[in-house]
């Protein structure tokens, strides 16, 4: 049984990485009016980046087709492989996972098992890192979703964005929570619930405000991890504030793996400029 792994470009994997773990990743598109790219293939992090500022009108996204799924099915039937793995972005954000499900009772040459990550980012990417390193290691799909699962269940996330106003224009928070959190100028922070949704969480004033509420959730939930923990910052072009946060979880939590990522223009849509996230999960590394 020949087991491969794809992901969506929301995951944000490193090239090399991915294809250190034969991970596909399957690109979303980005829309500037009437120009479409491929998120990580036809457009960067930074060429977004520098539309985003000087283009009049926002960016929305289309999340990867059928179509392309399809292809991609078939690339890795023709490689020899039995079974995929399909670890996507939430459902809670995208009809593309129940999409997936109803498509992929159609799918003859492969075996498909869709993924509910009900998560974004350095979530997604961890759960595909593991499916992808279990799978190099000769495990299957038998074997390899019960761990996703187990990492799932372990994974907590603060998003702190400067405003709700994209999230509430492409419909992933609503009206009103983004009218009260641009009337009060606050730093709101966002979650995903267990079903995978954007839900408020904490408001704060400033940056370091919400780094230290951060830093309050993690150790509160440290009794829940009976193995190591990984600790995930991600940022929309914000080095500097990625660097300091950094530095505190590493003087907070001196045993944990920490790492850091941009956010993919395919997030960064919803999110806005100058984003900040963190990630803390069972570090996927001790489930191997």
């Amino acid at each position: 049984m020949k087991t491969a792994v794809i992901t969506d470009s929301a995951s944000y994997l490193d090239r090399n990485v991915a294809a250190k773990y034969h991970i596909l990743v399957l690109p979303i598109t980005v829309i500037f009016g009437q120009q479409q790219y491929q998120d990580g293939v036809t457009i960067t992090s930074k060429a977004f980046l520098e539309k985003l500022a000087n283009n009049d009108q926002l960016p929305t996204t289309a999340q990867v087709t059928m179509g392309q799924m399809q292809t991609a099915f078939d690339q890795l039937s023709d490689q020899g492989f039995d079974e995929v793995i399909c670890v996507n972005l939430s459902s809670g954000i995208t009809s593309f996972y129940e999409n997936l499900v109803a498509y992929s009772r159609q799918v003859t040459n492969i075996k498909v098992f869709p993924f509910d990550s009900k998560i974004a980012s350095a979530g997604e990417a961890d759960l595909a890192l593991l499916a992808g390193k279990l799978a190099l290691a000769g495990e299957n799909a038998a074997t390899i979703l019960p761990k996703l699962k187990q990492l799932r269940d372990s994974i907590h996330v603060c998003l702190v964005v400067d405003s709700l106003s994209h999230l509430q224009r492409t419909g992933r928070i609503s009206n009103t929570s983004a009218f009260f959190g641009n009337l009060l100028k606050i730093k709101p922070m966002l979650t995903f619930d267990q079903a995978g949704k954007i839900v408020p969480l904490a408001k704060d004033r400033t940056l370091r405000q919400s780094l230290e509420h951060i830093v309050r959730f993690i150790s509160e939930s440290q009794a829940d991890f009976n193995l190591p923990m990984r600790i995930s910052v991600v940022d929309a072009n914000n080095p500097e504030q990625s660097q300091a946060w950094v530095r505190r979880f590493h003087e907070q939590f001196p045993n944990a793996a920490i790492s850091t990522d941009q956010i993919s223009p395919a997030i960064t849509v919803h999110t806005g400029e100058k984003a900040m996230g963190v990630v803390w999960d069972i570090d996927w590394q001790s489930l191997v």
